[in-house]
């Protein structure tokens, strides 16, 4: 049986970053790594903060040229996206 994978949702401001997306080069960049994080939501790194919310992560794809500041829910069933940048 495979691996359950997250469920990927955008805040507000990723959304807007997201329609702004537009060449398909971009949209294609943004779908393999969202991919990757769905399928190891652990697979970001840490960002040091001062706050009781959830642990912000940041997964920097250095190949398809894409950054992504989530962070992922307590029973790590869904991903939220707070910032995509390519």
């Amino acid at each position: 049986m495979a691996a359950r994978r997250a469920r990927i949702a955008f805040s507000d401001s990723a959304a807007k970053q997201l329609e702004n997306l537009t060449t398909e080069r971009e949209i294609h960049a943004l779908d393999r790594t969202l991919v990757a994080i769905s399928v190891d939501p652990e697979i970001g790194v840490p960002i040091p903060a001062d706050t009781t919310g959830p642990e912000l992560r940041q997964y920097t794809d250095e190949i398809e040229n894409v950054r992504v500041l989530y962070f992922v829910t307590a029973l790590r069933t869904v991903v939220v996206v707070a910032y995509i940048e390519t």
